[in-house]
């Protein structure tokens, strides 16, 4: 259950809401001033085709209303964490009240998602999902380099590549109420909100979700409020990752969130998570480094180091804290 002590104030105080139609240069800084300051936003008029989304949303409802053997049929077998999973989260013990599915986002397993009878309507819908919360996600991420003054397509190239490693990941969170059948209704215990995926941060470039109209998504800020977020069918919610505050040496936040259940209505969430290639050096930017007049924060490391490190611990681990730099490291970037 989600601690009491832990402050909750009123639903989306203080989150940004940007509007993507606006004049390029005002969404650009509208957008770097989010990423400084919460690390978190949601976006508007952005351009995604509605029908795109209900597809993959009611694919997703019909996904998760198969039976678990199907379920687990999707996906690789052995490739974990790739798949379906139940209350499991990553490999080290975490469990919330979630089913999910992780789906790789490269062509050659996108193909092979959309073969076969039975699975070539939540294949296609998949897959252009994924194109158009991609080109989404590039747009915001030029829109960023833009409004740090950085050469164009900085950040999105690193997802543009061939080789990219992003993943989509469906989270299903049952209502609280199913989890209430023999309880005792006297125990105030069964009324707080239960945690379906625990406190943490994402360890990619950047995250773009779409959720139902069922709340759970809630926020950290960094007073220490934790800001629960409406769900607006009309937007996506947007939050920084470590590669991006690593990138940004820190000027931007890699924001850390949770999700809970609660109420009566089951929630569902599909989360793009945007990765460069497990060869990519990530390490601060030279151009923003020496135009703040600070020393590197952290250290240059491949996608491919981080993210195993990243499967070591525990979800709710500090992960960056272990690729601060040393004094003596020279930059190694080629950007």
């Amino acid at each position: 259950m989600v601690k009491e002590s832990q402050k909750i104030v009123a639903l989306d105080q203080d989150i940004p809401v940007i509007d993507m139609s606006l004049e390029r240069s005002r969404v650009s800084m509208q957008i770097v001033k989010a990423c400084e300051t919460i690390g978190f936003f949601k976006v508007v008029n952005h351009g995604v085709d509605p029908d795109v989304i209900s597809r993959m949303e009611q694919e997703s409802i019909n996904f998760f209303a198969k039976p678990v053997f199907e379920k687990k049929s999707v996906g690789p077998v052995v490739n974990r964490p790739f798949g379906y999973g139940l209350k499991d989260i990553g490999l080290k013990g975490d469990i919330g009240e979630v089913e999910y599915l992780l789906l790789h986002t490269n062509p050659l397993f996108l193909s092979q998602l959309s073969s076969g009878n039975d699975s070539s309507k939540f294949g296609s819908a998949v897959t252009c999902y994924v194109e158009a919360v991609k080109q989404l996600a590039c747009e915001i991420l030029d829109l960023t380099a833009e409004g740090l003054r950085l050469p164009p397509h900085t950040f999105s190239k690193l997802i543009r590549a061939v080789d990219s490693d992003s993943v989509l990941r469906l989270n299903h969170y049952p209502s609280s109420d199913q989890f209430l059948s023999g309880a005792n209704l006297s125990d105030k215990s069964v009324s707080l909100p239960r945690v379906g995926f625990g406190e943490h941060t994402d360890p990619q470039i950047l995250t773009v979700l779409r959720s139902n109209g069922v709340g759970g998504l809630q926020v950290a800020f960094p007073d220490g409020r934790w800001v629960s977020v409406s769900p607006d069918p009309s937007a996506f919610c947007v939050n920084v990752g470590d590669l991006l505050q690593v990138m940004t040496n820190g000027r931007f936040l890699s924001v850390r969130h949770r999700a809970v259940t609660t109420g009566h209505a089951s929630r569902l969430s599909m989360a793009y998570f945007a990765g460069p290639s497990v060869h990519a050096k990530i390490g601060p930017l030279p151009t923003i480094v020496t135009a703040a007049d600070q020393p590197r924060l952290y250290r240059t490391f491949t996608w491919a180091d981080y993210k195993k490190f990243a499967y070591s611990l525990g979800l709710g681990d500090n992960r960056l804290y272990n690729f601060r730099s040393r004094v003596d490291e020279q930059d190694e970037l080629g950007f």
